[in-house]
């Protein structure tokens, strides 16, 4: 029997083939209609007879492109008929409301990749070369629905070879948005460094620059980076001094994986995420020597080429290639061609640009790989803006987030749209950053925020943000402490619902009592918590100086200890401070106290970014099984680490390498926080353990704690989706205001 289907399919169904797909699903099924994106996803109305229509469906998520995400299908079947004689791709229709998904931006594919070095195609050496399978998305998008006109690509009209491309069913760029030609596509140029074009193949040019020892800046998907040879320290070197980045590690980008293999210990699932299409930075444990110009940890990391253009750099002879975040001291990255040419003058020697707008800025992601699986550190490029769902639909909520390592959220429904990472709200240029992605994601997702959250901190940039966003909107305001914000984060993140265990560990989040935390238990759900554990609190000798320089911390650990403290640089007047209790506020962030023991084992005493000391302390470990004595006593818990401290002053008297004392050290914390888990886990009969806080990126700790709490009959919730950092407390804060506004709280 003949009847009508109209079918509505939601998810990221738009940028990825989904259309063609479709066109020829159809015609396997001999059914009749249209087919046309929407601003809530794609909808199509066919007819033929009913068996055909159900085994068309039924095939839908089953044969979908491999990068189109179907969140539901809607079908609802008809007898009356339109009498469709054929099947057609309509124009898009903007609605009132919108719900669509966005693809991230996607690496070339093998396609793409064979027709670029193919000489006798006519896309040969083109660096914009793409496909419905590949190329950019969400940083070339101005609005939905997805359509050329609708991005970067509008400024650059279709020849007849790419246009016949674009409409022919049975082609691979069959409605590919950014479809385009060395004709009538985007051009690359080469620029000195006082900004002239010079003449020539702008690549070459480029290589030739890379190859004599030069650095380049090379303008990417969402912004530029600075490039420069990675096998000379002196050329590392020389761009530490120009981008004034002293000693933080300065990733890099592979030719391929057998390059990558030849500097890093590479895993199979290592490799598969390495070489997936999201192509993220992955932290892999560094095999040669000599590359501390590159990493001075134990760790580097590596990105393998994702688009047209750096494949093109590399050629056959360059294996890697520094590829750093093209930008100034804490400033977000550059992705204008004047900025570029503006504010690395004296940076770059030369400019690798083209006349492709980036319409949002996204950095490159960044990740470990634990246990199999992706453990997030920055998400940003290929991950963005793909959304977590909730297992419960709610009202728009706006999460405003922290200030460093600042990201937002918009949910809507029971999405949840995490923003890429923005930075330190402290920069007068992120902060705008942040408004303007905002105002971006609000639009295209066509979200309205019913309520505001924000952290407890009264001083974050990002809670004057919420302010005045909730006042100048009407709209609720809720505050949220910064650990819980964690907990809920991790929660969400693996779909828990209920009560769980958190340990929470950072290094600073503003305390429900004023003071500073870090090194948390903490008992709850989105609806509240308890804190059930913590860490006795440390004395931050001159304030927030005491984050870098250290020696303050350690001074404070020593002397509370009742260790000697003659040996601490300036001893004298850290001394008279903490008696005066001059500007030392109390932190009970564990981040703290891994500055403090990196810096009494001489490792790092002047920190140049954020967590230096702890990561050295980490790479400094040793193969060692020792632990260290310690207390856990009061209500809260309370871990007392002056026996630990006082049990490495003794290990480092008897002469015990510093790696042996940073291995003990550590492995103490983790038998701590077991029996921590296992007491309130007796307590309060719960098993689920949540993992959150920047000190969850010690790969030492990640590695030892989960074996250690299983072994207790635990089950231990990692980050999967967004990062145990600062970066992922405002998807926590989106479900802790969800479940205040369902509940009336």
């Amino acid at each position: 029997m003949m009847e009508r289907a109209f079918i509505k399919i939601h998810g990221i169904v738009q940028g990825v083939g989904f259309r063609p797909f479709i066109h020829r699903l159809v015609l396997h099924y001999e059914l009749r209609g249209y087919i046309k994106n929407t601003s809530s996803g794609v909808e199509l109305e066919l007819e033929g007879e009913r068996a055909e229509l159900e085994r068309f469906a039924a095939d839908l998520p089953v044969k979908a492109p491999k990068l189109a995400v179907i969140e539901s299908v809607e079908c609802v079947y008809s007898p009356e008929l339109r009498g469709f004689t054929g099947f057609e791709i309509l124009q898009s229709r903007t609605e009132a409301s919108r719900n669509t998904l966005i693809s991230p931006d996607i690496c070339i594919c093998d396609d793409c990749l064979r027709e670029l070095r193919d000489k006798n195609d006519r896309r040969y050496r083109y660096p914009f070369i793409n496909c419905t399978n590949c190329g950019p998305r969400f940083t070339i998008i101005k609005d939905v629905p997805y359509d050329r006109c609708k991005t970067s690509m509008s400024e650059f009209p279709m020849c007849p070879d790419c246009e016949r491309e674009y409409r022919d069913i049975t082609d691979r760029r069959y409605h590919a948005q950014p479809d385009c030609c060395p004709v009538c596509g985007p051009r690359v140029f080469f620029l000195n460094a006082e900004g002239r074009e010079l003449p020539g193949d702008a690549i070459e040019l480029a290589r030739e620059y890379l190859k004599s020892g030069r650095i380049v800046a090379v303008k990417g998907l969402g912004g530029m980076h600075l490039a420069c040879r990675a096998d000379d320290p002196a050329i590392a070197a020389e761009l530490r001094r120009r981008k004034q980045r002293d000693e933080k590690p300065f990733a890099v980008m592979c030719r391929d994986a057998e390059s990558a293999r030849r500097i890093c210990g590479l895993s199979a699932d290592e490799e598969r995420i390495l070489t997936g299409f999201r192509r993220p930075i992955v932290l892999l444990k560094k095999r040669a020597r000599g590359l501390e110009h590159l990493s001075e940890n134990g760790f580097v990391g590596v990105m393998l080429p994702y688009t047209p253009l750096h494949y093109l750099l590399f050629g056959d002879d360059i294996d890697m290639l520094v590829m750093t975040s093209a930008n100034l001291s804490d400033t977000p990255i550059i992705y204008k061609n004047d900025e570029a040419l503006e504010k690395l003058r004296g940076i770059a020697d030369g400019f690798l640009l083209h006349n492709r707008d980036i319409q949002t800025r996204c950095d490159d992601s960044l990740c470990w790989v634990v246990d199999g699986k992706e453990y997030p550190a920055r998400r940003s490029r290929g991950y963005v803006p793909f959304p977590v769902k909730l297992r419960e639909s709610g009202v728009g909520i706006l999460a405003c987030g922290a200030e460093q390592k600042a990201s937002f959220c918009l949910s809507k429904g029971d999405y949840v749209f995490p923003s890429q990472h923005i930075g330190d709200l402290k920069n007068i240029e992120t902060l705008e950053n942040y408004r303007q992605q905002i105002r971006h994601f609000s639009r295209m997702f066509d979200i309205k925020p019913e309520a505001v959250v924000c952290d407890l901190h009264p001083d974050y940039m990002s809670t004057a943000f919420a302010e005045e966003y909730a006042a100048a909107a009407g709209i609720p305001l809720f505050r949220v402490q910064h650990h819980f914000a964690h907990l809920a984060s991790c929660m969400a993140d693996n779909g828990l619902e209920g009560k769980a265990i958190g340990l929470i560990w950072d290094g600073t989040g503003y305390g429900t009592d004023g003071t500073v935390w870090g090194g948390e238990c903490l008992v709850g759900d989105y609806g509240g918590f308890t804190r059930e554990g913590s860490m006795l609190p440390i004395p931050l000798i001159g304030g927030d100086r005491a984050t870098k320089e250290t020696d303050r911390v350690a001074y404070a650990l020593l002397s509370v200890s009742g260790c000697d403290v003659s040996g601490v640089e300036n001893g004298e007047i850290y001394g008279k401070m903490l008696a005066a209790g001059l500007n030392c506020p109390s932190s009970s962030g564990m981040g703290r106290l891994f500055d403090g023991v990196s810096a009494i084992l001489g490792i790092k005493t002047r920190c140049s970014y954020e967590g230096q000391g702890a990561i050295l302390l980490e790479a400094a470990a040793l193969p060692d099984e020792g632990t260290y004595a310690y207390s856990l006593s009061g209500e809260p818990l309370i871990f007392d680490w002056r026996e630990t401290v006082r049990s490495i002053c003794a290990d480092m008297a008897e002469g015990v390498p510093s790696g042996i004392i940073a291995a003990r050290f550590m492995n103490t914390l983790v038998l701590m926080a077991s029996e921590l888990c296992a007491r309130v886990g007796e307590r309060t009969g719960l098993r689920d353990v949540c993992l959150s806080g920047g000190t969850f990126q010690n790969m030492y700790l990640m590695r030892r704690l989960p074996a250690a709490l299983e072994e207790k009959g635990f089950r231990v919730r990692r980050h999967g989706r967004v990062s145990c950092n600062d970066e992922g407390i405002s998807l926590g804060q989106t479900a802790i205001a969800m479940y205040k506004m369902k509940n009336g709280l």
